[in-house]
């Protein structure tokens, strides 16, 4: 797997991210505060500093979608890693699973920020399959490449035991009994789950949004897939 490396800024002129972050324009980014999905967050370790992309704008505002949102879940060992599933049944196995090149402390600083957009681009030349189908992506966190992952094809025991633990879990965050003892040199299985709203921007474009419960306002948190051609 090639090395993590870093650059200063995701290139933002790609015209599938520009397209999904059109989708945000005209209205103004919200505030940080307590309210919403931060009460939760505070079972993660809330750091001061993180970095930011420049030029971004605010997520859209709709009407928050119940039963048709798609459930993203955060997870990992507070020293290690940390992963990525998305799911449309929680009852159901994720559509997409991949474990993120970064540690869970990383992003715990962005997430001290009111703004966290993950991208994952991929760089397969064909669109033979669906987007999320594809297995190796670059991986972006607030415009700082942070390295590349493969998609998983298989839940491992640890990932099948949150899975199965957060079966009726629509949203919140904390942390899950170990199933192995891993968690006595990696620290404790945290994890953050809330609903997203899905942008399909094109088949080579889409876009998570974050639905704060109730209105209310909290951190932006997006993530983005594209496949680049």
């Amino acid at each position: 797997m090639p090395s993590v490396h870093s650059s200063p800024c995701y290139p933002m002129e790609n015209p599938a991210i520009a397209s999904l972050l059109r989708h945000t324009s005209g209205e103004k980014r919200s505030k940080f505060s307590t309210g919403g999905l931060l009460k939760m967050f505070k079972l993660f370790p809330m750091l001061t500093s993180g970095c930011k992309m420049v030029a971004l704008l605010g997520r859209p505002r709709k009407p928050m979608l119940k039963d048709s949102a798609t459930t993203g879940t955060i997870f990992g060992y507070r020293k290690g890693r940390v992963s990525l599933a998305i799911q449309e049944d929680t009852r159901q196995m994720p559509i997409f699973l991949i474990e993120l090149p970064m540690l869970t402390s990383a992003l715990n600083k962005e997430m001290a920020s009111d703004i966290v957009r993950i991208a994952l681009e991929s760089e397969t030349k064909t669109n033979k399959k669906k987007l999320m189908e594809e297995f190796v992506w670059a991986v972006y966190c607030n415009g700082r490449k942070v390295g590349y992952s493969i998609r998983r094809k298989q839940m491992s025991d640890e990932e099948l035991h949150v899975m199965q633990h957060l079966r009726g879990v629509s949203m919140g965050a904390g942390v899950l009994p170990s199933v192995s003892e891993k968690e006595y040199s990696d620290g404790e299985m945290t994890y953050m789950r809330a609903r997203f709203e899905r942008v399909v921007g094109s088949k080579d474009s889409e876009a998570l949004y974050m639905i704060n419960p109730d209105g209310a306002q909290g951190p932006e948190f997006s993530i983005f897939f594209v496949r680049a051609h």
